[in-house]
């Protein structure tokens, strides 16, 4: 949940941010003291496939520093770990660690096509239950947020697909 997905006038702006950003703050009075903020942000210098991505998109290459990588206001009071990685998968040590070695997570935010599949394949793969509250994520577009919960959804047991009135009233 960040400025650069989240303001109209970046070029990474995911059109459903909004209402997704109003799903998840209903949310974090349930994981209160559990929450986990994840930011992705560009490396220094990309290697590999990375090199030809920031080409096609150089308006990422910014300094971490840059007030576009921040936590959007709504989210930047919260008391929450953040775990900062330059992939589109946020799973790997850092967030195991953050999750206190925990085996099951819930998984919101944006993008649903990007980061959210991303992380949560990789959660799936490590072993740990991955539950991805639908109406609390937002694609770049509506059918590629679809098309994401869709291929998510093929992966149950190992990750499910809820909506934030499922997580409020405890039916998951």
């Amino acid at each position: 949940m960040q400025f650069v997905f989240g303001d109209p006038s970046s070029k990474a702006f995911v059109p459903g941010y909004a209402t997704a950003s109003a799903a998840v703050q209903r949310l974090l009075p349930v994981f209160e003291g559990r929450t986990i903020f994840t930011k992705f942000l560009a490396p220094v210098r990309p290697h590999g496939a990375w090199v030809a991505y920031y080409k096609q998109w150089p308006f990422f290459l910014r300094p971490n520093t840059d007030p576009i990588w921040e936590i959007t206001k709504e989210f930047s009071k919260q008391d929450a770990n953040v775990v900062s990685k330059h992939t589109f998968s946020k799973w790997g040590p850092e967030l195991f660690e953050a999750t206190v070695h925990t085996h099951e997570v819930v998984i919101v935010g944006v993008s649903t096509d990007c980061c959210v599949l991303s992380t949560a394949l990789a959660a799936a793969d490590a072993g740990v239950h991955v539950r991805v509250v639908a109406d609390a994520c937002a694609g770049v577009s509506h059918s590629s947020h679809q098309q994401a919960l869709s291929i998510m959804a093929q992966y149950a047991p190992m990750i499910d697909i809820s909506t934030v009135e499922d997580i409020i009233s405890g039916t998951v």
